[in-house]
């Protein structure tokens, strides 16, 4: 694996962003409205609430956590739609350049992204809501990186998708993460679900995550057993997203769907 190579797919996503402010828009302002939207939310259950239970952790919380799910799987899915939006995908591969190099390209753009998203989350949540993820110092990495793992494995995932099905399914992809947060128990514990879906859930990393949170902000402790699942389960995926699209790539180049993503029209 070359790293210039590598260097050059994130370089591209650089210059896209400089030159076209407007697709920094999402990146800020959208988390932002979300935290504003839920935190204002919190604020007022807090307030008609008769328990000690505060919602701002528990609720904003989750919110910020699943964001950044989001917000990674985004970016890994938006550098191969800038491509192919562009029809500039199939030069990437008439040069040099390997399949894998341009995964970790991609990948490198979505961490670069997610930490950003991640940052403008937590400083907007702790100024205006006073939620501070700070309190629960390292413990709070093993629950990041597995959901980091989580969505680049979905990112890589749609991606192949997209590469399989053609430009048009990308409308496909935009719902998977509202389709997986009822499984993952992301505002409420994975016990009150249905049978056949708590079955789900445990074969979903972000359910590990977001009921280990809950057990820190009830005051138990991190359950790192159940962390070591989630992220075990999140680099299982990860290999299997990776595999998925190496295989789809294999099979368009073989079929000749990859002419859907040329520089020219294909009737």
């Amino acid at each position: 694996m070359s790293r210039s190579r590598v260097g050059a797919v994130v370089l591209r996503i650089l210059y896209l962003y400089r030159g076209s402010p407007q697709r920094i828009f999402p990146i800020f302002v959208w988390v932002v409205v979300d935290i504003a939207l839920w935190g204002f939310l919190t604020r007022y259950l807090n307030s008609v609430s008769r328990s000690d239970f505060n919602f701002v952790p528990a609720l904003l919380g989750a919110v910020l956590l699943w964001d950044f799910l989001t917000r990674v799987m985004q970016g890994v899915t938006m550098t191969l739609f800038e491509d192919v939006w562009s029809r500039n995908f199939l030069n990437f591969f008439a040069t040099p350049l390997r399949t894998s190099e341009y995964l970790m390209g991609m990948v490198i753009a979505a961490v670069t992204t997610g930490l950003m998203s991640l940052l403008v989350m937590l400083v907007f949540a702790q100024v205006a809501f006073g939620l501070s993820f700070l309190t629960y110092g390292v413990a709070l990495a093993p629950f990041l990186m597995v959901l980091f793992l989580t969505g680049i494995s979905l990112g890589i995932a749609a991606s192949a998708i997209v590469l399989r099905l053609g430009p048009a399914s990308e409308w496909l992809i935009w719902p998977i993460p509202m389709l997986i947060s009822p499984f993952a128990g992301v505002f409420y514990p994975v016990t009150v679900l249905p049978a056949w879906m708590q079955a789900v859930a445990m074969i979903l990393p972000p359910s590990y995550v977001f009921e280990g949170m809950r057990s820190v902000v009830a005051g138990r402790g991190v359950p790192w057993d159940r962390l070591a699942i989630g992220g075990s389960l999140a680099l299982v995926y990860l290999v299997l997203a990776c595999m998925f699209f190496f295989a789809v790539y294999r099979s368009v180049i073989r079929t000749g769907l990859i002419a859907r993503y040329s520089a020219e029209t294909v009737t």
